[in-house]
């Protein structure tokens, strides 16, 4: 919930931590300065703002603030003037401009999605805390050498660019766990089998199931030969995500074939009245629930847990078992689904798991032997802060064979030489011997 400028002006937020501000905004109110000895986060998001003032670094205790959906055409470089600042988001702007003094060095998180930059300043690899670095939908034709000296980052995001090439550093960092790349000049969509088309007319939207980053997901029911089957409707905005393209998600799934722990694929949808891309599924059984939350601003990149969620020795092992056995059919079939989190898998009592959202998901060339072992290196390590999740959600002292051996194969994934750690398939026959 956001406040008010005349709340503002009024002096009626004096102390505030927090400010959200969205009226249009053309101008930087001064009267934020007011708050400089207490405001951490501060959101301008959905504004027409283009410049910051000279002296924006009075807002000393400054650590967030998000200005997405204004007119910038720079980053600008007042940013680094506050000590503070480790998140920043400048998403859907018209910024062509990333000045090298814009970067501040503190930053931890960076969100440049979906604007017109060409080039980053090398300057970049003198970021040491970046952990997530957000960069979807630009114009970026190379990323710099330098940004291999950010040892800490851990998601990168460069779909939906101009790039000729994954850059060979990829493979040399220590922490980078995911990554989206589709839609790039070197990515290339394979024939996919095509799905039965299913008319908008024949279905009945009920009502909202939830939304993601690049669709909105619906109950519905699907009239066929009088028949009526209650489905769900994934309907994809059309717009360029964090994540990349939609019309990729969608490819990506249908490549990605049947698993028992994949929820099925129906149909495509036709005739949708505002031409929209979409997908029909079935319906994921009432007793499954959400394993994780999404990382917080504070965990960055790492999913938190509401502090009731407790897994068994059963669910922990069979949820392994399932996310590895079909992480292995992924790259055997050459995609890198780059969101491999406890937010995107669903389970139940029991230990079985539905896993999705294909969002971030790329091809890759399987002809390429070293891209192929790095690629599928860098999922592992996303599927070792997996296992690190579902461990520390044991809630008691890890004993027993079976959880040992999860944690040691946790262990071998988590090494920060990509080398040393196992494969899907190797990580599949381990956890299969575990009785």
């Amino acid at each position: 919930m956001g406040q008010t400028l005349l709340q503002l002006q009024n002096g009626e937020l004096k102390g505030s931590v927090s400010l959200k501000l969205s009226e249009n905004l053309s101008h930087f109110p001064l009267a934020i300065f007011d708050l400089a000895d207490t405001l951490e986060v501060l959101d301008l998001s959905f504004n027409k703002l283009s410049v910051l003032p000279a002296d924006f670094g009075r807002l000393k205790k400054l650590r967030i603030f998000f200005c997405s959906e204004n007119h910038f055409k720079a980053l600008p470089e007042v940013l680094a003037d506050c000590p503070r600042l480790d998140i920043v988001g400048f998403k859907s702007n018209q910024i062509e401009m990333v000045p090298a003094k814009a970067l501040n060095p503190n930053l931890r998180w960076l969100i440049l999605t979906n604007n017109n930059i060409a080039t980053l300043p090398d300057e970049i690899g003198l970021c040491p805390r970046m952990e997530k670095l957000m960069l979807a939908g630009n114009r970026l034709a190379a990323l710099p050498e330098t940004l291999s000296q950010c040892k800490n980052l851990g998601l990168l995001r460069i779909a939906a660019n101009k790039l000729h090439e994954l850059p060979q550093w990829i493979a040399t960092m220590p922490k980078l766990a995911w990554i989206a790349f589709s839609g790039n000049n070197f990515s290339k969509t394979p024939a996919v089998e095509k799905l039965s088309a299913i008319n908008w007319h024949d279905l009945e939207i009920s009502h909202i199931l939830g939304e993601g980053a690049s669709g909105v997901i619906s109950k519905a029911n699907h009239t066929i030969n009088d028949e009526i089957q209650e489905v769900a409707v994934k309907v994809f905005k059309g717009d360029v995500t964090s994540d990349g393209l939609p019309e990729d998600e969608m490819m990506a799934y249908i490549a990605a074939g049947f698993h028992p722990s994949l929820v099925n694929l129906i149909g495509h949808i036709t005739l949708h009245p505002e031409d929209k891309k979409g997908l029909v599924m079935e319906l994921i059984p009432h007793h499954f629930y959400n394993l994780g939350n999404p990382p917080s601003l504070e965990s960055c990149t790492r999913d938190v847990f509401p502090p009731e969620r407790i897994l068994t020795e059963k669910q922990i092992l069979g949820i392994a078992r399932i996310i590895a056995s079909l992480a292995a059919q992924l790259h055997n079939a050459g995609i890198m689904h780059g969101d491999l989190y406890a937010h995107n898998t669903l389970i139940d009592e029991d230990g079985s798991a539905l896993f999705g959202d294909f969002g971030a998901a790329s091809f890759y060339n399987q002809l390429n032997a070293e891209l192929v072992f790095a690629l599928e290196r860098i999922e592992v390590l996303a599927f070792g802060y997996l296992l690190d999740d579902l461990l520390s959600l044991y809630r008691q002292p890890i004993s027993g064979k079976t959880l040992q051996t999860i944690a040691a194969l946790r262990d071998t994934c988590l090494l920060a030489d990509q080398q040393k750690r196992p494969g899907f398939k190797e990580l599949t026959a381990a956890l299969a011997e575990i009785s």
